[in-house]
Order: structure tokens, then C-alpha cells, then sequence
């Protein structure tokens, strides 16, 4: 797989991420990436690294074996009018980025026998540390390799039933933001209590980074380790008790089922 070309149809954030976390893997080398975007003036920073840049999709597509479409879902249908000539079926696979839209209707617009991933994953890909969802067609298993080859060394996977591939997308993707907010939050009260911003934010990351390694690392349980640090009287559950008065857990339930009822929406054609 090390010896393919990628090209990543959409360079923004995630795109941009996901070509930062190839390199950084070790995996592939800049000039085995061809990045695209409507303005090859904001692919600078890539082309003066090494990266192949061009605003033309079908091009990047012609110099590559792998295929990600991290692009919205509004240009998806664009996008790939623009490459659909030059997909070859012998040749190329196709890993979609691309909220809400389903591998049938990627493989519908296509028109061609070429295998489609659907992977979501976020923003920490770019430091080798994202949560990916993938999914694919049962006979697709070859690309669903290809796929987890990928991403197993660009954070942690998992392999969904498609159906909840909308729901990842709100648990997972947008659930970095949701984390990074509470980090901010807790930055803040740290400020507030007397640490200066840039010590505060330090130490409530620190935090949270040691709370999620615990769990991933050490097999823990949130509550069990809630129990240990909470005793009779104390100010952990003083200051806990208090977020839950004030609908802290309430507010990250409703938050991501209403990120999962928009993703449902983001991309709607007639199947």
C-alpha cells in the first residue's frame, strides 16, 4: 500500500489533517500525495513541503490509486462528475469523508464498479490521534483493508454496520469540538480560581488527556473512577453535583443527538 499514490480531493481542515497524519505516520511521503483545492493558493504550505497540489481534481485522481473525497456534501455530486472518466475500476478505491451521503449513493453518481469506503474521522488525525469510524459493502472487503490499513496507524478505528455512520459522525467528528469545549471550560474556571490562562488551559488538557488514556489504556470505567476520586463530604462531589444541577451530562446528550439529527440531512438525493 506504501508504494500507491493518494490523492485527497478537498484539502480544508480535515482534509489537510488527514494529508498532515499520512506524512507524519511514516506511511507515505509527500510527493506520493496529490492535494487539491478550488484555490491552489492556499495549498502553499503543502507544495513547499513536497506535496503535489493542483485545483484539478480529475488530474490528482489520474496520478493516484486511493481516493479521498474530503469535500461537503453539497460538492460531492460536482466532484465527482468532475473525476467520474478518469475513475478506473481495476485501478482505484474511493474513501469518502463526505457527511450523511451513503456508499449507495456515492456508488450511484459513480456509475462504476469502483469500491467505496465510507471513513469518518477527526481533526486529530492530523497528530495521529483520531477516533475513525469506517464502513463498507460486505464485498468490498479488499478496500475495507486498504482502509483500515490506513487509519490503524493514524489514531484508533473501529468497524460500524453503516446505519450508524451518521451517529459516529456526531459522537466522533463533531465530538472533538464537544470535548474541546470543556476543556475551554474548565480552562476557564481554573482562571477563574486563580491560575493564569495559559497554565489553565495546560493543566485542564493534561487532565483530560490523562482521564481519556486511563479509560482507553487502562480499561476503566468513567463512574468507577468517579467513585475513587469522590468522598463523603468532599469538594469533588460538591463541584460535580453542581454540574449536574446545571444539566452538564443533560447538555452533552442533547448536544450530540442533535449533531446526529442534522448529519442525517446534510446530504439528500432521491436513492
Amino acid at each position: 500500500m506504501q508504494d500507491k499514490n493518494v490523492a485527497i480531493l478537498g484539502c480544508g481542515n480535515i482534509g489537510s489533517a488527514i494529508a498532515n497524519g499520512l506524512v507524519k505516520s511514516g506511511m507515505y511521503k509527500p510527493k506520493q500525495l496529490y492535494v487539491t483545492r478550488r484555490s491552489e493558493d492556499s495549498l502553499k504550505k503543502f507544495s513547499e513541503r513536497g506535496f503535489n497540489t493542483t485545483a484539478n481534481n480529475a488530474d490528482a485522481v489520474k496520478n493516484s490509486d486511493i481516493i479521498i473525497l474530503a469535500i461537503t456534501p453539497g460538492q460531492l455530486d460536482g466532484v465527482i462528475d468532475e473525476i467520474r472518466n478518469v475513475l478506473d475500476e481495476k485501478r482505484h478505491v474511493v474513501l469518502s469523508v463526505v457527511s450523511g451521503a451513503s456508499i449507495k449513493q456515492i456508488k450511484s453518481h459513480i456509475q462504476k464498479k469502483i469500491p467505496v469506503v465510507r471513513v469518518m474521522p477527526n481533526t486529530a488525525i492530523a497528530i495521529q490521534e483520531s477516533m475513525t469510524c469506517i464502513s463498507a459493502d460486505e464485498h468490498d472487503k479488499e478496500a475495507l483493508e486498504v482502509s483500515k490499513n490506513i487509519f490503524d496507524k493514524l489514531g484508533k478505528y473501529v468497524v460500524i454496520h453503516e446505519e450508524l455512520m451518521v451517529p459516529a459522525t456526531a459522537l466522533c467528528a463533531c465530538g472533538i469540538a464537544f470535548f474541546f469545549r470543556a476543556i475551554r471550560a474548565a480552562s476557564q474556571g481554573g482562571i477563574e480560581i486563580g491560575f493564569h490562562a495559559e497554565d489553565a488551559l495546560f493543566m485542564a488538557a493534561q487532565t483530560a488527556k490523562g482521564a481519556a488514556a486511563m479509560i482507553i489504556d487502562g480499561g476503566a470505567h468513567p463512574e468507577g473512577e468517579v467513585d475513587k476520586v469522590t468522598t463523603p463530604r468532599g469538594c469533588t462531589i460538591t463541584g460535580l453535583n453542581q454540574m449536574e444541577h446545571s444539566g452538564f451530562s443533560s447538555s452533552m446528550i442533547k448536544g450530540i443527538v442533535a449533531s446526529a439529527e442534522k448529519a442525517k440531512h446534510l446530504y439528500s438525493v432521491d436513492e
